[in-house]
């Protein structure tokens, strides 16, 4: 099993017989290098959309329709891309679950908010949401964007997941020592990859009060394109 940070919040995570694109957000984030772009999404199987703000959803579509690949996110947003973008879709909702080729992706709640640019204002684009992603006996939980939250209780007891791919960077979500607090009271990871931050200025830059918050949990700051293998 491989992950691969793609800058932001983007990732490719390569379990069982996928490869799922997570948040591929590439067109315009300053940490993706752009002349890398069709090795990042080479072979992927699915794009997995968390929600529809840009820095998540904004390349989602592009993808699909470049690589035929269909998207899995939130009923409301798939629906409103299957019949704007002609694409193939998977719309979900919270609690369920879909098997991707092998890897079965569950859907979780996030606490943010979600919606997509328009000429008049924002778009709605369904709830807000994460991920867990079960495989090569591993379950990786990706947060998308959000706060701590009481569901994170049960989500960690249901399914145990022993990597997390936790959102950190402040102001718009929770930030590393929120992480690392929400890390130790509802979960018990083995190892941890922050991101939704080093984007911009506004976010933090290191991981280092998350690292000082989880003592003996294997905390990675991960690189781009630099592939973390399981």
């Amino acid at each position: 099993m491989k992950i691969t940070w793609l800058g932001h919040s983007g990732f490719r995570i390569e379990i069982e017989g996928a490869v799922l694109l997570v948040d591929p957000w590439l067109t315009g984030n300053p940490m993706f290098p752009a002349a890398r772009r069709a090795e990042a999404i080479r072979g992927a199987t699915h794009v997995l959309v968390t929600h529809g703000h840009g820095d998540h959803a904004g390349d989602a579509v592009a993808i699909a329709k470049d690589l035929g690949l269909p998207v899995v996110g939130i009923y409301d947003l798939i629906s409103f891309w299957e019949g704007k973008e002609s694409i193939e879709g998977i719309g979900m909702n919270k609690g369920g679950t879909v098997d991707l080729a092998g890897a079965k992706v569950t859907m979780v709640n996030a606490c943010h908010s979600s919606s997509l640019g328009g000429k008049d204002g924002p778009i709605y684009a369904g709830h807000e949401s994460g991920f867990m992603i079960a495989g090569e006996g591993h379950t990786i939980y990706v947060t998308g964007d959000t706060t701590v939250m009481a569901d994170m209780g049960w989500m960690g007891e249901y399914f145990a997941p022993d990597i997390g791919i936790l959102c950190a960077g402040g102001h718009y979500t929770m930030d590393m020592r929120m992480a690392a607090w929400a890390a130790r009271k509802y979960f018990a990871f083995r190892t941890v990859i922050p991101c939704h931050y080093r984007t911009f200025p506004l976010l933090a830059q290191n991981a280092d009060d998350l690292k000082a918050g989880l003592p003996g949990v294997q905390v990675i700051e991960p690189e781009v394109l630099d592939p973390i293998t399981f």
